[in-house]
């Protein structure tokens, strides 16, 4: 991987998972403050979920765009998006517009992780493909020991605007590096004879239909009143045809194969995210941690995934690769259930970094994964279609759950407990965060069950 020929390409694309990474752990520190000042505690899991809502038409794009012309255009018009909308939730005055640039940043972030895979796909033999994403996940260490700190430390001394600000000076490495390997490796068509194909206008329209309809649904469980019940409706109403036509058959009923390849992504993911995305806001709120100290709980599990991503990559696990997976997934539900235990003050904070230091540990044995197993389930030109589809679970799971987990989360008065400041932590609603993750340990153990349908049975002689 770090030979001559793939130095380059090599150090250039993970340098845009640096960025990434980067972003999703200083941004996650930053946002409890972010939201209090703007008022917009109630909108909470809108900044994260209208990150994930956009990014599902950016992957249905990108998919198309890699496959169709080869996937250069798509990622660098995604990292340009990516940095906008950075700029536009830095300069927010209102919780509106601060979730406006996190849509932009997610339109962004769906067009680069597509791409990349695609550029995987092409650019590497089989061989070296579980160490590229194991590269991956390795490149999520630093900017996840970092990332909590310095994003503490300028978001008390500078202000979280600063947060966002300062990202996008990181754009130029990834761009100046990867790109011109891009060009003379993976650009164009795969059949470069038959030129590049238009694009599938039923996905596209596919796409806007998941987006639009991920969007009205999280907001009819943010608003929680009997009208809300309409949107909520037609977000269901666009929603399931579009995903059943952007997803592989057979994906909602765990069909063998690459269905219950691309189902597991999700239940992993979004499980896992929905479930962290409030475990800063609990140790603000309930046990009166600093936004440093809350975003350093969880530090740890960028090494602990990064160390899970490795043991996957190893030649001599692959044939257990499916176990590692069941065991990932039950590691995974393990740490989710342990984080609420902090809600009792005699639990000492630690044990939250503890717990998800080894839920890292097994998404990193289960999302690395995946992603090898779909691109050897996947033929050359399929490649971005699938990869969409991998990551359409993953981003849409988040939006679903997030969305169930914010109307629990409301409905039990976690807005209320949100509004505490440190000097009252405690005199919220702890049940509103029992509600966040006890039914998300629930889902990380269904995809446990899922683990044992990632490959086609073998016809007995």
């Amino acid at each position: 991987m770090l030979s001559r020929s793939y130095r380059a390409l090599s150090v250039g694309i993970v340098s845009v998972v640096v960025l990434i990474a980067f972003e999703a752990t200083a941004v996650g520190t930053a946002m409890p403050v972010a939201a209090r000042e703007l008022h917009g505690v109630a909108l909470y899991a809108f900044a994260f979920s209208g990150y994930f809502t956009t990014s599902l038409f950016g992957m249905v794009l990108a998919g198309q765009w890699s496959d169709r012309r080869g996937p250069l255009g798509a990622l660098t018009t995604g990292i340009a998006a990516f940095a906008a909308g950075l700029l536009v939730a830095g300069t927010a005055q209102v919780m509106w517009v601060f979730i406006l640039g996190r849509a932009v940043q997610g339109l962004g972030g769906g067009l680069v992780i597509v791409a990349l895979y695609v550029v995987v796909g092409r650019a590497y033999p089989e061989r070296l493909r579980p160490a590229i994403m194991a590269a991956f996940a390795a490149g999520w260490v630093v900017p996840s020991i970092v990332g909590p700190l310095a994003s503490g430390a300028v978001t008390e001394h500078l202000g979280w605007r600063w947060v966002f600000l300062g990202i996008p000076v990181l754009v130029a490495l990834p761009l100046a590096l990867a790109l011109p390997q891009i060009r003379r490796r993976a650009s164009g068509p795969v059949d470069e004879a038959a030129g590049a194909e238009p694009f599938d206008r039923r996905r596209i329209r596919l796409a806007l239909g998941i987006s639009l309809g991920a969007g009205l649904l999280q907001y009819a469980a943010q608003d929680l009143r009997p009208l809300s019940l309409l949107p909520g409706l037609a977000g269901a109403a666009l929603l399931v045809p579009a995903v059943l036509g952007l997803l592989p058959r057979g994906t909602y009923r765990a069909a063998r194969g690459l269905p219950s390849v691309v189902l597991l992504r999700g239940l992993a993911a979004g499980s896992f995210i929905a479930a962290e995305s409030f475990v800063p806001l609990m140790l603000v709120t309930q046990r009166g941690l600093s936004p440093t100290l809350a975003g350093f709980s969880l530090a740890a599990g960028g090494l602990t995934w990064a160390l899970g991503s490795f043991v996957q990559s190893r030649a001599r696990v692959a044939p257990y690769r499916e176990r590692l997976m069941t065991l990932g997934m039950v590691l995974v539900a393990v740490a989710i259930v342990a984080a609420p235990s902090v809600l009792v003050h005699s639990v000492p904070v630690w044990t939250v970094a503890a717990a998800w230091g080894v839920g890292c540990f097994g998404m990193g044995l289960v999302i690395s994964s995946t992603s090898v197993l779909l691109l050897q389930l996947s033929a050359p030109e399929e490649a971005g279609t699938n990869s969409a589809a991998l990551q359409i679970s993953d981003a849409l799971a988040n939006v679903v759950l997030l969305a169930a987990t914010g109307a629990a989360f409301a409905a039990l008065g976690g807005g209320s407990a949100a509004a505490t400041t440190a000097t009252a932590a405690g005199s919220g609603h702890p049940a509103a965060f029992a509600a966040v993750f006890l039914p998300m340990a629930a889902v990380a153990l269904v995809g446990a069950w899922v683990t044992r349908r990632l490959r086609e049975r073998t016809p007995a002689r």
